[in-house]
């Protein structure tokens, strides 16, 4: 099999069944089949839903903890979780995700897109079913581990699954399902957690109900196609043709579109092939080591490369680093160091203003523009993260997980504003977050180039993932250790020097193709070319 594929573990940003969009300008004018003809296909919707449902897994799985974490009680180890344990149980999903990346792609080129996701399906349910059948610490921390490898899967394959599959004329709308249920899974989540919090063990319900969608999907996916790209690059044309002739079914030009589609198909594979000097034919196996130590040349020497990789690593940084997933993982237990009667369903409130205002991210943010979008949104982040900080140093709070502070009811009542102001101040963060930071760094795709795209866009994700390491790892010692006041104003501080950052080297990218990007960033950042022409 030729298994030339770079991954991308963003999403492309160029649509990889290109036909439609892209046909303008490889045949000079040519008009492709109208779009609007087959734009109700089901097929594609089915499939769609079915591989977005991983979205929906990803965000239970991240949401889920934070309800956990405040009704186990003594049930693990017979004694109250410490912050140690905690940290640990949260982290740990981090670092397997971490782990798990990188070698998703490769496997979802040697075995297929939806081999892998079938794949992470029976880990999020092993990983759901040893975390609620569990007494113990170290096996709930396996089983958040084994949750941790279902997500770093899920999140890398899934993308790139629906991209490949989906028409270029409905590529954005169908990738844009995908984070929409990722953020609808964290507030199912919350809700679940509400509704068991009160219930005797009801944790392990919470984290036992993940298994439930993965179960799901696992069994539509055995009846679904694979991704007609990775059929046609391991030599599968047929199945690749059956496939096509699905998707595009209600076009009354189908035959035409489906070979037209399967001609850069082939092309796409034939010119990956001649940028990485390599002349195997279609179905024989690549040298794997060979083709990422050229690859990782490209992307180090080149230096528009360089810079793509540069930025879209900071971006990735700074969306974890700023702090948002510590709310993810622990907004029961910073609700219930406030005294609210109801920690799980006041975190209810951050999860759907998460979904609400990521909605109206995609809606707006081609035309807004990325730079301008993260330029309006951060001072926004940095102000709410720094009136948080000043309401918790208004207030006396013995911070500790291990005994939840008594309700504030023997103090003035301008004391019980301060809970209230800061439910306000971390919910227009969470919608200054879900607009810019939470949303724009996942366009990475299209600051690199194709040859190295996959390379970069596999780097760029680690650090996220190793960044949201960090943050769930360290997040409770800090509040413990250095107080709420500071570990908000550190966050803040954070936030300043991602919006001086982007200043200084990301430029305005909407609307550019490809090509523009890659020429874009060839002699610099692309700042001057940004202020002078857009």
């Amino acid at each position: 099999m030729d298994l030339r594929e770079d991954i991308d573990h963003s999403g492309p940003s160029e649509p990889l069944l290109t036909s439609v969009d892209t046909s303008r300008d490889e045949h000079h004018g040519d008009s492709p089949p109208s779009a609007s003809s087959h734009s109700d296909g089901w097929f594609i919707w089915v499939l769609t839903f079915s591989a977005g449902i991983s979205g929906l897994l990803f965000g239970y799985d991240t949401g889920v903890i934070s309800s956990t974490l405040v009704t186990i009680g003594t049930d693990l180890s017979n004694r109250p979780l410490n912050t140690l344990d905690e940290s640990l149980i949260t982290s740990s999903t981090s670092l397997f995700a971490l782990i798990a990346s990188p070698f998703t792609g490769i496997l979802a080129d040697k075995y297929g897109r939806r081999k892998v996701i079938l794949a992470a399906d029976i880990l999020f349910a092993l990983g759901a079913l040893i975390q609620c059948s569990t007494s113990q610490i170290w096996c709930m921390i396996l089983g958040r581990s084994v949750v941790g490898l279902a997500v770093g899967s899920a999140s890398a394959v899934t993308p790139l699954y629906i991209a490949e599959v989906a028409p270029a004329y409905a590529r954005g709308r169908l990738v844009t399902i995908l984070s929409l249920l990722i953020t609808g899974g964290q507030v199912v989540a919350y809700i679940v957690g509400w509704i068991f919090s009160h219930v005797d063990g009801g944790w392990r319900w919470i984290v036992g109900l993940g298994a439930a969608p993965a179960f799901f999907q696992f069994a539509i996916l055995l009846t679904l196609s694979e991704s007609p790209r990775w059929l046609v690059q391991a030599g599968y044309d047929s199945q690749a043709t059956l496939v096509l002739t699905r998707i595009y079914q209600n076009s009354p030009d189908r035959d035409e579109l489906v070979q037209q589609v399967l001609r850069d198909i082939r092309g796409e594979i034939t010119q990956e092939a001649l940028e990485m000097d390599q002349t195997k034919a279609p179905g024989t196996n690549p040298q794997w080591l060979h083709d990422t130590l050229e690859r990782l040349q490209a992307l180090f020497r080149n230096g528009g490369n360089r810079r793509a990789l540069i930025i879209a690593m900071m971006l990735q940084g700074f969306q974890q680093l700023c702090g948002f997933n510590s709310l993810m993982y622990f907004s029961g237990i910073i609700f219930q160091s406030l005294s609210f009667s109801s920690p799980t369903l006041t975190s209810l409130s951050i999860a759907m203003t998460n979904f609400l205002f990521t909605l109206l991210a995609f809606i707006y943010i081609d035309k807004i523009g990325r730079r301008r979008i993260l330029l309006y949104s951060i001072p926004v982040m940095i102000l709410a993260l720094c009136c948080c900080s000043l309401s918790f140093s208004s207030m006396d709070i013995p911070w500790g997980s291990q005994s939840p502070p008594e309700s504030q009811n023997g103090h003035d009542s301008n004391n019980n504003l301060y809970p209230l102001l800061i439910l306000l101040c971390l919910t227009v963060y969470t919608a200054a977050y879900a607009f810019g930071l939470g949303n724009v760094p996942w366009q990475q795709s299209e600051l690199f180039p194709l040859n190295v795209r996959s390379l970069g866009s596999g780097l760029a994700t680690a650090t996220n993932w190793g960044s949201n390491f960090i943050v769930g790892l360290t997040f409770l010692p800090m509040m413990e250790w250095l107080s709420p006041t500071w570990t908000f104003v550190i966050y803040a501080g954070v936030c300043v020097v991602g919006w001086g950052a982007t200043y200084k080297i990301y430029p305005e990218m909407s609307g550019l193709g490809l090509e523009e990007v890659k020429g874009l960033l060839a002699n610099g950042w692309g700042l001057e070319e940004d202020m002078q022409g857009r």
